[in-house]
């Protein structure tokens, strides 16, 4: 039987993707579960699973399209199976506008035409909105697949036209240019490290971009809306580096060695299980403890900031977390996340040690209650017995909400961490 694949919601705070790229064409044969195209959200470009097996009879939207959350983007049925589009989709609009209502507490209004009908509507406003308002970096339409493409081969996104919706400037658009020869204007010279004295530098007025405007959007919501309270201690990280030490020494040459955020990670799923609260949501009247524990990890990325996701922290082995981690880290870095990898968060940690910062305090990420925020792992002199000597002293700060825990409990939390890191062989039982 033929199924409506929707824009999935991907994200606390998304309202509409961007459909960049349909992997399976129409007439193509998907398994569930199957790459059927990659979106664009304010954060990153995601892979989007489909959610039936079977032939994509329709694309319902075209490349460089906005879609609400929620609407209807292509019809995954059987071979052969004849399929009227029009009132599939519109019972599937009518369906989802009911579910809606319901949960809102609201009658369903309008006919199935006006569910449709709004689909593309919204994707149309949405597409001149970002046209007139200066979204677009460096005012070029272009998919994200284009733009690095064209940065790898140091061409001017300006000079190439794009065959896509609207003048988008596509992948294809970028190879065609490539083949071309198409002139490309000579790299900027890096700025000198040290300018000269009175000489002053350039004012630049630079847009902001979707994961900048995105990440403002929320940490100010979450700054205003959110008791925050803050709680730090330091712990004695040499046990867990001398342990670090070794077990990397024991993995084989051609694997990839446990990082301290991997021990870090660990180390917080222990606690979060003992304290349900810290792992917990705040939702209307409720206290939600999440029985996953899914720990987001803040990447830096172009432009941003991107945090991914480890899920069951507490339930895998060291090396898991570790693979897992890396290898979500890198889809970040290379803007190829997927849709599981930023999804289901209930804590985060932010580390900023391999940026030697001693301490700092995080911002919490919502709807999550709490977050940890991680220094550099520092050689400093400690007192031991009336003795002075060289010690490994690790700075963290948790952040929570005073809506849904407090000041003891946190406290509570740090000290269990902290036993945990500092007796770190609990981590490999």
């Amino acid at each position: 039987m033929a199924e409506v694949v929707n824009m999935p919601k991907l994200g606390f705070d998304m309202a509409e993707g961007t459909l960049v790229r349909w992997v399976i064409t129409e007439g193509g044969t998907v398994e569930k579960g199957d790459v059927l195209a990659e979106i664009e959200t304010d954060k990153a470009t995601i892979e989007v699973e489909s959610s039936a097996s079977g032939i994509v009879h329709r694309h319902l939207v075209g490349e460089g399209t906005p879609v609400p959350v929620g609407g209807p983007i292509a019809i995954v049925g059987e071979a052969g199976e004849e399929i009227d589009a029009d009132a599939l989709v519109g019972t599937a609009a009518v369906s989802q506008q009911g579910a809606k209502a319901a949960a809102e507490g609201e009658p369903p209004r309008g006919e199935a035409a006006t569910a449709v009908t709004a689909v593309p509507e919204a994707a149309a406003q949405a597409e001149e909105e970002a046209q007139t308002d200066g979204r677009y970096p460096d005012g070029v339409k272009a998919s994200p697949v284009a733009r690095r493409l064209a940065a790898d081969r140091n061409l001017d996104l300006r000079q190439i036209r794009g065959s896509g919706p609207g003048g988008r400037i596509v992948k294809k658009d970028v190879e065609a240019a490539i083949e071309q020869g198409a002139p490309a204007p000579p790299r900027a010279e890096p700025a000198p490290a040290i300018v000269p004295a009175g000489e002053r530098l350039e004012t630049q007025r630079l847009p902001l971009s979707n994961l900048r405007r995105a990440i403002g959007r929320r940490m100010t919501a979450a700054k205003q809306e959110l008791p925050h309270f803050y709680v730090t201690t330091e712990v004695d990280a040499a046990p867990m580096m001398a342990l670090r030490k070794e077990a990397n020494a024991a993995l084989p040459e051609d694997e990839p060695k446990l990082s301290v955020n991997d021990f870090l990670l660990k180390a917080c799923a222990v606690a979060l299980r003992r304290f349900p609260n810290v792992n917990a949501s705040l939702d209307g009247d409720e206290i939600v403890r999440h029985g996953s524990i899914n720990i987001g990890v803040a990447v830096a990325v172009e432009n941003g900031l991107l945090t991914v996701v480890v899920h069951d922290v507490d339930l895998k082995p060291l090396r898991v977390i570790s693979a897992e981690a890396r290898e979500r880290i890198q889809r970040a870095r290379e803007g190829k996340v997927r849709a599981e990898d930023v999804e289901g968060a209930t804590f985060t940690v932010s580390n900023l040690g391999m940026f030697e910062v001693d301490h700092f305090i995080a911002i919490i990420n919502p709807p999550e209650a709490a977050i940890l925020a991680i220094g550099s792992v520092r050689e400093v002199p400690v007192v031991e017995e009336g003795e002075i000597r060289i010690g490994q002293r690790l700075k963290v700060t948790l952040s929570a909400d005073h809506r849904v825990t407090d000041g003891a409990e946190a406290a509570e939390w740090l000290q269990l961490f902290k036993e945990t890191i500092e007796h770190p062989l609990r981590l490999m039982l």
